[in-house]
């Protein structure tokens, strides 16, 4: 195993298997990024000292952003979903149990949910924090200059600051209403000048009820 920051990156079949498909489907900046948020993730999982699946959080990562690629990405789901669903369909080769199965799916498909995932799985709120860390810098300043620096010499951000709200809108500015309820939207409002978002409370005054 390759060890960065102190972190194990898993070198198994599954997990070399796994990189291998973000290589070949991904952006160097999808690359980079997911391994950031994996070393990130596990500094943090080895901080807190929480007992965690390295292996299946690696897959994970690998996955969590493949829902924003040609390859993976469906005409009518959340970006997570058809993420959770290839590595999902992904650990079925692998003979992975049905709990296993069912773990790395919240993982990927919560992985842009504050509020819930942090009070999920260890798996799944270390990748919601790892995620969250490097998009936005939530807990920034908790984590050492020299394992940061460390993490990113290894993999650049490549401007990431510039290039991931458009990443992240090609990824589902074919399908907007996908968003509805997520972080996701904002993007769109953001990309999109005649966007118009659902409002949940012009939803629940027009709802087919009689009263």
């Amino acid at each position: 195993m390759k060890t960065i920051a102190g972190i194990q990156i898993p070198d198994s079949a599954m997990a070399s298997q796994a990189t291998e498909l973000l290589r070949e489907h991904g952006s160097e900046l999808l690359y980079n990024h997911s391994l950031r948020v994996f070393l990130f993730a596990a500094h943090n999982g080895q901080q807190n000292k929480l007992q965690y699946d390295a292996e299946l959080l690696y897959v994970s990562t690998m996955f969590h952003d493949l829902g924003l690629t040609p390859h993976y990405r469906s005409e009518d789901k959340r970006f997570e979903v058809d993420g959770a669903n290839a590595a999902r369909d992904f650990l079925r080769g692998y003979g992975v149990s049905p709990q296993a199965l069912q773990l790395v799916w919240d993982t990927i498909a919560l992985h842009t949910s504050p509020g819930i995932a942090e009070y999920k799985e260890p798996e799944v709120a270390l990748l919601n924090y790892g995620a969250a860390l490097d998009v936005i810098g939530k807990g920034y300043d908790q984590l050492p200059d020299s394992i940061r620096e460390e993490i990113v010499r290894q993999f650049p951000r490549n401007d990431l600051k510039k290039k991931m709200i458009a990443t992240f809108f090609d990824g589902f500015k074919h399908k907007p209403h996908t968003t509805y309820g997520s972080i996701n939207a904002d993007i769109c409002a953001c990309m999109m000048p005649d966007y118009q978002p659902k409002d949940y409370c012009e939803l629940i005054l027009h709802s087919p009820w009689a009263e």
